[in-house]
């Protein structure tokens, strides 16, 4: 459903990527552009490439506030290609997601990047979960996910032979990359095929102009005026943005509601010591449990060979804040004043401290591990690296699942598009969403 606002085999290791890296903070800026794209994660940097190989006439602009490309939650997330087990039979995020994986494995292979296809168990511990791991599998099959099965403990330690259950969910199509090289690719390819890369460009301002640029002989062929908080201004016909973090801001500035509200959720992970990797061979996830908003701690393998535990899911202070004391003044009042998140925290109060709790105390988490993995013990991790997760959320307290565009009022709104909310998992379904996006832009704008 898309909701509109206003108007184990390792495959093909291929080259890390300088190339992108290396240049786009010296290249020259040309002052008009037939579309402009904001924000250069994985859904931003997805977009820009499926809309100039669709449209190569056209020139295209994309503009990131960072030094780098996909520095935040597309550089900060678990690394796993899912297989759309977990969504609504018939829905948008079931649908992207099952073709966005098939599209990733593909795109992978094809630009020679490395991933490993080692498969997910998702596991009951206790019999009261059966039911709804069988009800998974029902809904997985519904959604068309390959190679799904139902395995009992014998089968689970025959595929993790140090975790214990007694029912699984084996998907053998569930696999790990790099979602941050696999972004930078995309960055190659729209650069390849002509398009213009610009960092240390934060937007603060996106309106019509009142005059045509200095010099130029078309008028006013390009009416929208993009400028950012050094002053540098971009004119365009038309704006994308893509600000995942900031998604809610950017939609602000043109004008649009405040709402669905971006509340940004950190997630703290641990990591295996390396003479404990043996304990784990690929990704294994606990029953969702439907009173609960986030899905709970899972084991995640690395590309780098390294294993994650975590995360848990507690409110960050600061929208990009990875470390526990990261504080930013702005984004904490936004997101405690606002009546969502207060109806969000009272409805989940008790499993909210208790992840306060767990994220404090690792021997807490540890217990949690324990029931999967009981050879774990606190003497075999660390604490690791931490993510956070933009979270929109509606005045109800809800999670937005949806996808949701917005425009914006007015004659600014006829020329812009916000994607504000790309629900995970964004990543896996990057190619899908990019797809999209770029049929919902060449709607609205006729291209």
């Amino acid at each position: 459903m898309i909701r509109t606002l206003g108007s184990a085999s390792v495959r093909g290791v291929g080259p890390v990527l300088p190339k992108l890296m290396k240049d786009m903070r010296t290249r020259q800026l040309h002052s008009t552009y037939d579309v402009a794209i904001v924000g250069a994660g994985i859904v931003g940097l997805a977009t820009a490439r499926e809309l100039i190989l669709r449209h190569p006439s056209l020139s295209f602009v994309l503009l990131e506030k960072e030094k780098e490309l996909a520095f935040h939650q597309s550089g900060h997330n678990s690394g796993v290609i899912h297989s759309g087990i977990y969504y609504t039979p018939g829905s948008l995020k079931a649908r992207l997601c099952v073709r966005g994986a098939t599209l990733a494995y593909e795109y992978c292979e094809k630009k020679g990047l490395p991933y490993k296809r080692c498969g997910k168990l998702i596991v009951a511990v206790e019999q009261e979960e059966i039911p709804r791991l069988k009800a998974l599998y029902e809904r997985g099959l519904k959604n068309n996910v390959r190679d799904l099965s139902i395995v009992d403990a014998k089968g689970i330690r025959e595929r993790e032979p140090y975790c214990r259950g007694v029912m699984a969910l084996d998907s053998p199509y569930t696999g790990i990359v790099d979602w941050r090289m696999v972004a930078l690719r995309y960055g190659e390819d729209f650069k390849e095929a002509g398009g213009t890369v610009v960092t240390e460009s934060e937007i603060n301002g996106i309106s019509m102009a009142k005059e045509s640029p200095a010099g130029s002989t078309e008028g006013m062929k390009y009416p929208i005026a993009v400028t950012d908080k050094k002053g540098n201004e971009v004119r365009c016909r038309y704006v994308l943005t893509c600000g995942g973090l900031y998604s809610d801001r950017l939609s602000q500035i043109s004008g649009c509601s405040r709402e669905p509200r971006i509340v940004p959720f950190r997630g703290d992970y641990l990591v295996l010591k390396p003479e404990k990797h043996y304990l784990v061979k690929g990704n294994i996830y606990p029953v969702p449990d439907p009173r609960f908003p986030f899905l709970g701690v899972h084991f995640t393998p690395r590309m780098d060979g390294s294993v994650w535990l975590g995360p848990n899911a507690v409110l960050a202070f600061k929208r990009e804040g990875y470390k526990i004391y990261d504080f930013n003044i702005r984004d904490f009042a936004d997101a405690l004043s606002f009546r969502g998140l207060q109806k969000l925290v009272l409805r989940n109060i008790t499993y909210g401290i208790g992840e306060m709790y767990r994220g404090i105390n690792i021997n807490a988490q540890i217990k949690i591990l324990q029931r999967y993995i009981p050879e774990i013990s606190r003497s075999d991790v660390l604490r690791g690296p931490a993510g956070v997760r933009a979270q929109a959320l509606d005045r109800d307290g809800n999670l937005v699942d949806d996808f949701v565009f917005d425009g914006g009022v007015g004659e600014v709104g006829s020329r812009v598009l916000h994607v504000r909310n790309a629900p995970s998992p964004a990543a896996t379904s990057s190619l899908a969403i990019a797809e999209m996006i770029a049929d919902e832009v060449a709607s609205r704008f006729n291209l």
